[in-house]
């Protein structure tokens, strides 16, 4: 029986709520990254600054006294504040927010701990703000990834929330590799070693769906376009040679490893079979064969005139002609009739009068 009133309220309310905790995990898990991936930046930008300012202040001479100058300014106060101030773009909040909540664990290292801890990633992300993990482990207690901490994935993936709070520790594995260990292979790889955990993926011979080794030879299945010949190996499938051919008439067929393509023919042709005026197998309409080859028919030279009409000329073109009117001749109605010339005295009255308006 469905529910009805209250209980179905209910159930409604129970599920948004779930739906609400589930994005709220997820935003978790995507801030643990992204915190991590944001005290990284910093950290490197640091470095960057530390060495922008290394020798900011000496003016290049040997005097004792730029010496000293130089030994001050490298542990003071002031230069740590320039580096500071170069470790975040100005758009990027997190970064700013970050730095302005933890300034004085900088100034911690830079004047107690410097020293003895110089990698400042590793005590200011890792074991400080507890924000980043060492590479090879993930999550809140920075547990090993799968494969261990060494070999994350057994060194075929990457894992997920590697060296970060945030992630599941599963692995997400490289081409040709599959399996929650990564010590699978996919579907056109065969394995060339394995044990428990160590594996080689070797990709198959192009021919191969699935395979036991690298020759054609060792497919247990040849892919579409490749067939099995009397040696058992695949090899490709010439679809050009098939009668009728897999092409338009227009068209020829040019064969590939394990497919092909169709290719239009030249102009010149009606059908072919190939590229070129000289592998037509029919030439098309306005060329004929001259030696084993389509080319022009000039029908302006043939000994019966094309262009039948008065005063019409032929003019030949590519695969065809045209046929205009003769000089001092011009179409009208589809006939060619011959052009006006203007009379002597009209002309020059004409010429006159564009005399005086100029």
């Amino acid at each position: 029986m469905l529910s009805t009133g209250p209980e179905l309220r209910l159930l409604r309310l129970l599920s948004c709520v779930t739906l609400v905790l589930l994005f709220q995990v997820n935003d978790s898990k995507r801030d643990l990254k992204g915190a991590c991936s944001t005290c990284r930046q910093i950290t490197d930008n640091f470095n960057k600054g530390f060495d922008r300012t290394a020798k900011q202040n000496f003016g290049g001479g040997n005097t004792a006294w730029e010496e000293r100058k130089l030994s001050k300014y490298e542990t003071s106060e002031i230069r740590l504040m320039e580096i500071l101030e170069g470790l975040c773009e100005s758009s990027s909040f997190e970064c700013n927010r970050m730095v302005e909540e933890h300034e004085e664990h900088f100034e911690t290292w830079w004047f107690k701990r410097k020293t003895k801890h110089p990698d400042l990633h590793k005590w200011f992300c890792i074991e400080t703000i507890k924000v980043c993990c060492p590479k090879g482990t993930f999550g809140l207690d920075c547990n090993a990834c799968v494969g261990g901490s060494e070999r994350p994935c057994h060194g075929n993936g990457v894992c997920d929330g590697d060296g970060t709070r945030g992630g599941n520790g599963k692995c997400s594995c490289d081409t040709g590799y599959s399996g929650e260990f990564c010590l699978d292979c996919t579907d056109g790889y065969f394995s060339e070693v394995r044990n428990d955990t160590f594996s080689l993926c070797t990709e198959c011979h192009s021919s191969c769906e699935t395979c036991t080794g690298a020759t054609n030879q060792d497919c247990n299945e040849c892919k579409e376009g490749w067939e099995e010949d009397d040696q058992e190996a695949c090899v490709d499938v010439n679809e050009c040679s098939k009668d009728p051919s897999p092409c338009k008439e227009d068209q020829y067929c040019l064969n590939t490893e394990g497919s092909f393509s169709c290719r239009t023919c030249d102009k010149v042709c009606s059908s072919c079979t190939g590229s070129g005026p000289d592998k037509c197998k029919a030439c098309a309409s306005g060329y004929q064969d001259t030696e084993g080859a389509c080319t022009d028919i000039d029908e302006c030279s043939q000994s019966e005139s094309v262009c039948t009409k008065e005063h019409q000329e032929c003019v030949n073109n590519k695969g065809s002609y045209m046929c205009v009117c003769s000089s001092g001749y011009e179409e009208q109605d589809g006939q060619c009739i011959k052009t006006p010339q203007k009379d002597k005295t009209e002309a020059s009255e004409m010429t006159t009068s564009a005399h005086g308006e100029l």
